[in-house]
């Protein structure tokens, strides 16, 4: 059910990706459902992407916001690899995101290389929404 306001506004576009040889996406899908419930557009990549894989969709699919979910302890190599293809390619105005195990010490490093905001497990999927309702540039009508 939309409002007249929101029908001419474009939804912001989340690509959640599973990098690496995780084989455990059920977090990934509840965060893919809690975006879509709050009006967002996502693509979800399936399991055991590539950083290339990753970044060619984004660019393809043209998505504002990049959600990386990681439970591998991969983090560290994947994560950054993402960022330096995404430079390669000249893609800045895509948001960033991740989520999953990662523990506390490694999180500076990961924000270091461009990952915005980490979200650990617990985090309300409220707070998802909202973090990438107020950070997507050019974001659209929105008075929460």
């Amino acid at each position: 059910m939309r409002s007249d306001s929101m029908t001419d506004a474009k939804p912001i576009r989340v690509l959640i990706a599973k990098p690496g040889l995780d084989g455990h996406d059920r977090g990934a899908k509840v965060i893919a459902r809690a975006l879509r419930d709050s009006g967002m557009e996502v693509i979800y990549t399936g399991l055991r992407q590539t950083p290339e894989q990753i970044v060619e969709t984004a660019i393809e699919e043209d998505v504002q916001v990049i959600g990386l979910s990681i439970l591998s302890g991969a983090h560290n190599f994947l994560f950054p690899k993402i960022m330096e293809l995404l430079n390669e390619k000249n893609v800045q105005d895509i948001l960033v995101i991740a989520g999953g195990v990662i523990p506390d010490e490694d999180i500076p490093l990961l924000k270091d290389v461009g990952i915005r905001e980490i979200f650990t497990p617990g985090t309300p999927t409220s707070d998802i929404v909202n973090f990438i309702k107020n950070n997507v540039k050019n974001n659209v009508d929105d008075k929460d």
